[in-house]
């Protein structure tokens, strides 16, 4: 599966438009993972377990987007968006969302 922020695929002329396509998910940030974080942000160093958590929610709405184009299909999916979004109570939770346009090479 060809995924392309772009809207074309160099040199693959699109046969057919098939559809959005979308993923989702929604991680929790536990209490010790904010603990330690806000001791490195006092400090001027880098989150490594938020960049973790990003990296691994940005694959599972990247897998799961890419799932559903399979299930249509689709040679690649093209102009993939992705959103980052705090949610519940007091943002304790983030929740990345995966869009694009499924299509037929």
């Amino acid at each position: 599966m060809i995924l392309s922020t772009t809207n074309n695929i160099d040199g693959r002329p699109i046969k057919d438009y098939l559809g959005i396509v979308t993923g989702e998910t929604i991680i929790g940030a536990n209490i010790f993972k904010d603990f330690f974080a806000s001791i490195r942000d006092v400090v001027g160093g880098r989150s490594g377990s938020y960049e973790k958590a990003l990296r691994e929610a940005k694959e599972t709405a990247l897998k799961e987007m890419t799932e559903n184009a399979v299930r249509m299909n689709a040679d690649a999916i093209i102009g993939i968006d992705l959103d980052y979004e705090t949610v519940g109570s007091k943002g304790g939770m983030l929740m990345v969302a995966a869009s694009g346009t499924a299509i037929k090479l």
